[in-house]
């Protein structure tokens, strides 16, 4: 296996990634040692490979902080309308080479770096992965981030086993405290009502500390805020228990406080999950509607601050985003700020006009919610009691519960759906009700991805060679990717697509060796499946698949196939017995293939652990095969889909979530749809789904269940499967079975192209210039335009002076 080109070498070659002459290295070099010697007290001779990462890690920090104060004064100066996108998650990944990136710093850094002795890729790969999110969720959240500011698990004996991820152990050289605007957050307590309004009282206190994390555009200057909350106990808290010897349950108490942040997703299988999850919803918003308020009541007028006191102006400068529905206890805890301490009229005109989605301790409000849509609905729809039903923000029976999603849609003046399918989905079956009644709230806004750490950043050679034929500007616009239509038949540029590819898929074929102890074949078709591990995502119908071709290889040792590396990655979570399993089968099911000689390097498969954004960045560049199966009508999205095809993978999937967006703009001759639409899946649903007629019918189905059920893959413990095999028999909501056999023949037409590399490349080609549409840029853009009421920049902010 010859040698692939390291990312430092790429990065000498393509001019996409800023040139060194952009940067004094000698000023570097310079700070570089500053730091390691007066902020991390440390000289070369003690110093060790983090230190170094540190040393780095402020340099080029220092040339955000400039930037980053600036764009604070010039949104303070102009007073804009400013957006709040509130998140339980932002996955943002590592920071170190992204900010060099936006700041076309890195070819410069690079430079200083190998000057100074040192490796770029090994400090680097020092920094952790920010533990901020889950999946799709917080990895949106943290491209959404990118794009405003460029627009003005671990596996034992295969079974997952959670850690803990103390990504912060060694500190994060990218955040700052902001101490000065700590807020106190209010659990618990009862209400007491009094003449000039609601008082909340006797309540437990935990002050939100915020934590500070610039986001830079690209190369605009711009630097916005990610804003984060710690939970930490009040200095006062239980203090007496220390004066009467109480230590040890003081501890425990301020520990109890504090771990409102500690740990992302609990385990809610259980009450006191629930309980926490709870708190940390209402921790974040609490926390951050005192911040909003606090921002909004300081306005400048000249050279004057004054105080602004009416709050009917609050929608001419906040807009709030929901991402999703964990932060829907935002709208009646900023009608119970706005009412309660602000004394503003109850009204939620306010609330809604600031508000858009994509007691509980103040039950009065919520009522107050629920009282205005009965309203409405009994005036619109008089004597439709069972619509009420459906609306209620109170689910009827045993347990009250409160549904957020009614929540979200009732509190806010836009509602909006992230592909077009998801959309008309949500608009004719799931909130049918809602959107007969407000039509006007209900958008599509399909989800993007960031080219700039998507593209640029884990894949220098393919960003390398677009430039070259259609220059840099699509870094900014990524529909001019659709300029690459006119090379699909250059031959170079063919060789050049392939080329890169082949690279990747050496360069991750020798990270698999290194981690996996699995010599793969790096001509072999790499197949990805990185995602959630969910029921509703089918790996179940990949592990089929898997099998299917195992049992053809071993039918026809002699015969010619296309081989395979099939990798599957993701994470369960802790208390989803079933995902847990699925993980279990898949690492099974690698045991067997990969140590059977007879099938050898033609089929691989590989669990990969601890999926995360780092692992993200060099698998997706080295995927030839993209897999996004999940049933129709079941996936919201999906960016991960997009971010293979703008790499150059093919697509094989269902027509779900944005696949159908995908489709239309690559051409569905370049991309592998197969098994049943939305309609069909609605039309099983009422017909009844037999899983033991497809079972009965398909032989090749009927043998890789029985090698699951019998014990084949697991034959020190043969029943191990048995709880898969009965969902899939008895139980599968999401119809593996139905799609099995389109899938397994759409695979076939997969491997027979891969045996014509030109025509594969080809219809590449066609995926890579057909991605200009998912770009998250075009995503905020319309969100800016559509429901928030500002209008994006391209336009620079002047540029500080930067450190010397």
């Amino acid at each position: 296996m010859s040698k692939p080109l390291s990312d430092h070498d790429k990065r000498k070659q393509i001019s996409v990634r800023g040139l060194a002459g952009v940067e004094n290295v000698t000023d570097l070099k310079t700070n570089f040692n500053r730091h390691l010697h007066f902020t991390l007290v440390k000289d070369r001779n003690v110093a060790t490979r983090r230190d170094y990462y540190f040393a780095l890690a402020n340099t080029v920090r220092d040339h955000l902080v400039g930037r980053w104060i600036r764009t604070q004064q010039h949104y303070y100066e102009k007073d804009p309308k400013r957006v709040y996108y509130l998140s339980l998650e932002f996955y943002m990944g590592r920071t170190l080479q992204n900010t060099m990136v936006n700041l076309a710093l890195e070819n410069a850094c690079d430079e200083a770096v190998y000057q100074l002795g040192l490796d770029m890729e090994e400090l680097e790969d020092i920094e952790e992965d920010a533990g901020l999110g889950n999946g799709g969720l917080g990895r949106l959240a943290a491209c959404f981030l990118d794009s405003m500011a460029s627009l003005g698990l671990k596996i034992v004996n295969g079974w997952q086993v959670e850690e803990a991820d103390d990504w912060l152990r060694y500190g994060n050289p990218w955040e700052k405290a902001r101490p000065e605007y700590m807020r106190p957050v209010h659990f618990y307590g009862r209400t007491e009502h009094h003449p000039d309004g609601v008082k909340w009282v006797d309540t437990q206190v935990v002050l939100a500390l915020p934590y500070d994390t610039p986001v830079p555009g690209y190369r605009n200057n711009v630097v916005n805020t990610m804003r984060l909350w710690s939970a930490k106990a009040p200095c006062e808290f239980n203090l007496k228990d220390f004066n009467v010897g109480g230590y040890i349950q003081a501890v425990l108490d301020r520990n109890l406080a504090e771990n409102i942040s500690r740990v992302l997703y609990p385990n809610d299988n259980f009450f006191e999950g629930k309980e926490l999850r709870l708190k940390q919803e209402y921790f974040v918003v609490a926390a951050t509607l005192q911040d909003i308020i606090r921002r909004f009541k300081v306005s400048k007028f000249g050279s004057r601050e004054i105080a602004r006191t009416d709050f009917n102006k609050l929608p001419e400068k906040v807009a709030i985003q929901l991402n999703d529905t964990h932060p829907a206890l935002a709208i009646p805890e900023l009608m119970r700020v706005l009412v309660d301490e602000e004394k503003l009229p109850k009204s939620s005109s306010v609330i809604s006009n600031t508000v858009c989605e994509t007691n509980m301790y103040a039950v009065i409000y919520i009522l107050s919610f629920l009282y205005l849509a009965v309203q409405r609905v009994a005036s619109l729809f008089p004597g439709d009691t069972d619509r009420m039903r459906r609306m209620s923000l109170i689910e009827e029976g045993g347990i009250k519960r409160v549904n957020m999603a009614h929540l979200c849609i009732v509190g806010a003046h836009a509602v909006n759906g992230v592909a077009r399918i998801h959309s008309d989905i949500l608009k004719a079956t799931v909130f049918k009700d809602f959107y007969e009644m407000d039509p006007h709230k209900f958008q599509n806004k399909t989800n993007g991805i960031t080219p700039r750490r998507w593209l640029v950043m884990c894949n220098p050679g393919l960003a390398e060679v677009i430039a070259e034929r259609i220059g840099e500007d699509f870094i900014r616009d990524l529909d001019q990717l659709k300029k690459l239509l006119k090379f699909v038949n250059d031959e170079a540029f063919i060789r050049d697509v392939a080329k890169v590819k082949q690279e990747n898929k050496l360069k991750f074929a020798t990270h698999l060796e290194e981690h996996y102890k699995v010599k793969i074949n790096p001509n072999s078709m790499f197949d990805i499946q990185v995602k959630r591990i969910h029921e509703y995502k089918r790996q179940l119908l990949n592990c089929l698949h898997i099998i299917t071709f195992y049992n053809r290889i071993k039918k026809e040792p002699n015969k010619q196939w296309s081989p395979r590396t099939i990798m599957i990655g993701g994470k369960a979570a802790p208390g989803y017995h079933t995902a847990k399993m699925i993980i279990r089968l898949i690492t099974a099911i690698g045991e067997v293939v990969n140590n059977d000689p007879v099938v050898g390097d033609r089929l691989k498969v590989i669990f990969l652990e601890n999926y995360r954004v780092t692992l993200a960045e060099k698998a997706v560049p080295a995927a030839d095969l993209s897999e996004q199966i999940s049933t129709a009508g079941t996936e919201a999205s999906g960016t991960g889909n997009m971010k293979f095809m703008l790499n150059g993978a093919l697509t094989i999937g269902t027509m779900d979530g944005a696949n159908v967006e995908m489709a239309e703009e690559a051409g569905e001759d370049n991309i592998f749809i197969f098994g049943m639409r939305v309609e069909d899946v609605e039309a099983m649903d009422k017909k009844g789904y037999n899983a033991s007629e497809y079972y009965n019918r398909i032989p090749e189905l009927k043998q890789a269940i029985d090698q699951i059920a019998g014990g084949f893959f697991s034959p020190k413990q043969p029943d191990l499967f048995k709880d898969i095999v009965n969902l899939l028999m008895h139980h599968d909501r999401f119809k593996v079975f139905a799609d099995y056999e389109d899938y397994i023949k759409c695979q076939e037409k997969v491997s027979a192209l891969y045996k014509k590399p030109k025509e594969w490349v080809k219809k590449v080609i066609y995926n890579i210039a057909g991605s200009g549409k998912f770009s998250s840029d075009r995503t905020i853009s319309q969100y800016a335009r559509e429901i928030w009421g500002v209008e994006p920049s391209l336009e620079k902010i002047a540029a500080p002076d930067d450190p010397k």
